[in-house]
């Protein structure tokens, strides 16, 4: 059982963070020893006048392989609160989107840039809608932000009941305090909040950037390894969750939420950060992607972008994910007799993808970190012409791809871009000529 040692009344706990490892397991942990019920969750009186409350991710009859709750033991229930009033969202936007038409083509944007100083902006005001599809009300599909921020939230929280957050740093890293514990999340990892966690976001430096995967269906989960075996890709001894630590603060708060597609606030007179004990599997957690075990060929041909699969979350449909969250790491290009780069491709699948650092290998120039592009069902994509030229005369020996890491969130619906994305000064109007420079090369 992890332990951390306990806040002091009317102070933030602040020491080194750490983890307990393991991918949906049964966690338990305590800041406060004994608090933790023996033999089972919701006594008369819980130690230390602490009130029991749990909290579902999933439905109570959910098969138990996939069902998550987790049993909190807090200072305050998070019922203790004044009536959330609706406040209008910046640039956030939710399912179903139909703000304006879904073009075909293929779409790429420069970094949104950081608001100035004079402009202080958090992570939650700082969520910027690039696309999306599904429904929040039949939780099916995701929304993709990209999110810039210049300050902490200090009194301010957050929780999300639409659904849950893959977050994707790009700049900057991030100190996320949530009900279960705090996570940190830099350039190069992941981290994950699920529906309904509250917490506040702490900018590690002094501003921040990166992507956002917002999940509306089945719980993110490691794909099934098939042929590979028991071993390989993201290990689940990798994934990350925190230990137990409180506060027990009183003053004026707010608590904000996402709910059916709208921002909601609330005021709150102590932090909701107020678990000094809990064990469940619905637990946050983050993942380092250095440490994604690459499988790749060692003959010829290039496999399909779904071998890099860090993280997937199905449908009902076998094989068709609502969504998988795809890397591009460093690695060993080996093939022979191959065209080493994406090859052109049109896809059943949409692709929204993103850039942590250095450059994507099938694009000589014009896809920065902080970038993205989006490639809908059928629009046909793939390396552009100084990338083709360049690797249709490489020398074919052993090459190590480095100093790079892209992503990818594909997904089984269109992705809808927001009004925003499509009428930004960051979209890229020029991207269709990286192509036209793939010219006839037939002879009979």
């Amino acid at each position: 059982m992890a332990k951390a040692r306990m806040t002091k009344a009317g102070t933030t706990h602040k020491t080194s963070v750490r983890y307990q490892s393991g991918f949906s397991n049964e966690f338990a942990s305590e800041a406060v020893e004994g608090v933790l019920p023996r033999g089972q969750n919701s006594p008369q009186r819980v130690a230390h006048g602490l009130y029991a409350e749990q909290l579902s991710g999933t439905a109570f009859t959910a098969p138990r392989v996939s069902n998550r709750r987790t049993w909190l033991y807090r200072i305050r229930p998070s019922v203790a609160h004044k009536p959330f009033e609706f406040i209008g969202p910046k640039r956030l936007r939710s399912a179903p989107f139909d703000e304006v038409p879904t073009p075909p083509n293929q779409l790429r944007w420069t970094p949104i840039p950081i608001p100035p100083a004079s402009d202080p902006t958090d992570f939650v005001d700082g969520l910027i809608t690039m696309a999306g599809n599904g429904n929040t009300h039949t939780h099916t599909g995701v929304a993709i932000h990209i999110y810039v921020a210049n300050r902490s939230m200090t009194n301010r929280f957050f929780y999300n009941a639409d659904g849950e957050m893959l977050i994707v740093p790009q700049m900057g890293g991030l100190l996320l305090r949530t009900e279960m514990g705090p996570l940190e999340a830099a350039p190069g990892e992941i981290a994950v909040i699920q529906r309904g966690i509250r917490f506040r976001v702490e900018l590690l430096e002094k501003e921040a950037r990166g992507y956002i995967c917002e999940n509306y269906g089945a719980l993110l989960r490691l794909p099934d390894l098939g042929p590979i075996g028991a071993n390989g890709l993201a290990n689940p001894r990798d994934f990350l969750s925190p230990v137990a630590e409180f506060e027990d603060r009183e003053g004026d708060f707010r608590i904000a939420t996402k709910f059916q597609g709208r921002l909601w606030s609330a005021a709150i007179d102590h932090s909701p950060l107020n678990v000094v004990a809990w064990h469940g599997n619905y637990v946050p957690y983050k993942y380092d992607l250095a440490n994604f075990n690459c499988i790749n060929t060692v003959t010829f041909d290039h496999p399909d972008p779904s071998i890099y699969t860090v993280l997937t979350s199905p449908s009902e449909l076998p094989g068709t994910a609502n969504f998988d969250f795809v890397i591009f790491p460093p690695r060993w290009m080996v093939a022979e007799h191959t065209f080493r780069p994406p090859w052109f491709h049109r896809n059943f699948m949409n692709e929204f993808m993103g850039l942590i650092h250095g450059e994507y290998d099938a694009k000589a120039e014009g896809f920065v970190p902080g970038g993205a592009s989006l490639h809908n069902c059928m629009a046909g994509h793939g390396p552009d012409t100084e990338t083709f030229e360049k690797a249709s005369k490489a020398d074919l020996k052993p090459v190590y791809l480095d100093e790079t890491l892209a992503f990818m969130f594909e997904t089984r619906f269109a992705c809808q871009p927001t009004k925003f994305a499509l009428e930004t000064s960051q979209l890229d109007h020029q991207y269709f000529e990286c192509w036209q420079g793939l010219r006839k090369k037939f002879k009979r």
